[in-house]
């Protein structure tokens, strides 16, 4: 895979020019592009900046992400020909920073479920995970170093795992989500996909304009409740095994940890996202499902359908649950003394087939917490599959659960 950091580094050293890297990122893609299918367009002649933090970077813009230099999409016929205006916000301030946003990846339709013909570069035959896959594919692939993903249910951590990468939905709100297709505005998430943990910190840092993101590594030994969600089917045995190895792994490398069962109010939250999710998605997409519904794909469809069925007392009461886990997911943290959570990023490696995207079942109570996840990559299973496992921080404190991913990812390299 193609680092970041290893990249800024031969540029501030004098080794490579911003142009030479955007020249690397295009020959990795000339070579696996054709076997992925992560990509909607490229840029063929884009402004590659000489100075900034982020000059050289190459970066994928999942498209339904607003791109001035690019069309944007949405995975649908419907937006075949849309070409935005403007850049969103997340993408201008890309390249303020001095980074080329040089290619649109493929995203299942308006985000949601019907799957893209993107394929995982670890094995063709398997879905790369969705609704951002072809961010998580290129970074898999080693076509680009870093891409943006969107996650309303678990589109950034899941593929990030069946991909074998570096996922990090942060905080609700840390990056903007405006000039990005909206499902559910209480829920989508902009996060990123990188080859390391200090590659994403490196990244989030600079767009969030905050940069002790990237420098919480020495905050000490982090305590960590290891959380299996009891509440959700259970995983696959290699879930589970992943789970454990990088359970032992942060021992070893001096964590505390210990396990924790969530209280039912978790349960009840994990229960009523659908109905938040999709009472919103209703209202966000009713122009599409109004004047072309034909259009729409099918479970997608399907969803829209169900949704006009959804009470509004219902949809305040999923709010008023959600709230409530909220404020008690604090109470989780203090009064167990935990810094942060280790879980299930999957309920295993990539599904085979590209039919469907795979379950977002470990990750959807996280979404709705609007707490910063990371997924950290563990080992591969016997088909040579990647399986990762997450990490989760309170609110805010996007540092901390990227020290204690950086923590666990070096453990188990070594």
């Amino acid at each position: 895979m193609l680092s970041l950091l290893d990249l800024r580094a031969r540029i501030d050293a004098g080794r490579l020019t911003p142009d030479g890297a955007i020249g690397l990122v295009r020959e990795a893609i000339a070579h696996r592009e054709p076997e992925v299918g992560a990509l909607v367009c490229v840029d063929a002649a884009p402004v590659i900046p000489a100075r900034g933090p982020l000059a050289g970077i190459a970066v994928g813009i999942k498209d339904i992400i607003d791109t001035a230099d690019l069309p944007t999409r949405m995975g649908s016929s419907i937006y075949e020909t849309w070409r935005p205006r403007a850049d969103a916000p997340v993408v201008a301030r890309l390249k303020n920073l001095g980074a080329v946003p040089l290619a649109k990846t493929t995203t299942t339709p308006f985000a949601f479920l019907d799957p893209t013909p993107t394929r995982n570069p670890h094995d063709p035959g398997h879905t790369p995970g969705g609704s951002s896959a072809g961010s998580a594919a290129a970074v898999a692939a080693g076509m680009l170093p870093l891409a943006l993903g969107t996650q309303t249910g678990g589109s950034v951590i899941r593929p990030a795992a069946f991909c074998g990468v570096v996922g990090i939905k942060p905080s609700f709100r840390l990056l903007p989500t405006v000039g990005v297709k909206c499902y559910s505005w209480a829920l989508d998430t902009v996060g990123l996909f990188a080859a390391s943990v200090a590659d994403a910190a490196h990244a989030l840092a600079l767009m969030a304009d905050r940069p002790a993101i990237a420098h919480m590594g020495d905050a000490g030994a982090p305590r960590i409740g290891i959380v299996r969600q009891e509440f959700c089917a259970a995983p696959d045995p290699e879930a589970e095994a992943a789970l454990a190895k990088a359970a032992r792994a942060a021992e070893r490398a001096g964590a505390m940890v210990r396990d924790l069962a969530l209280p039912g109010t978790f349960g009840e939250a994990f229960a009523v996202h659908g109905t938040l999710q999709d009472y919103e998605a209703r209202q966000a997409l009713a122009w599409e499902y109004a004047t072309h519904r034909d259009a729409l794909p099918p479970l997608l469809r399907a969803a829209l359908d169900a949704a006009q069925g959804i009470e509004t007392p219902a949809y305040d009461a999923a709010r008023r649950t959600a709230h409530h886990a909220r404020r008690g997911l604090k109470d989780v943290f203090s009064e167990n003394g935990f810094d942060v959570l280790l879980t299930y990023a999957a309920p295993g490696a990539a599904p085979a087939g590209l039919a469907n995207t795979g379950d977002s079942r470990f990750n959807r109570l996280w979404t709705l917490m609007g707490v910063p996840c990371v997924t950290v990559p563990v080992e591969r299973n016997a088909a040579g599959l990647p399986v990762g496992v997450q990490v989760i921080a309170r609110f805010g404190d996007d540092g901390r659960a990227l020290a204690a991913a950086g923590l666990v990812e070096r453990a188990l390299r070594g």
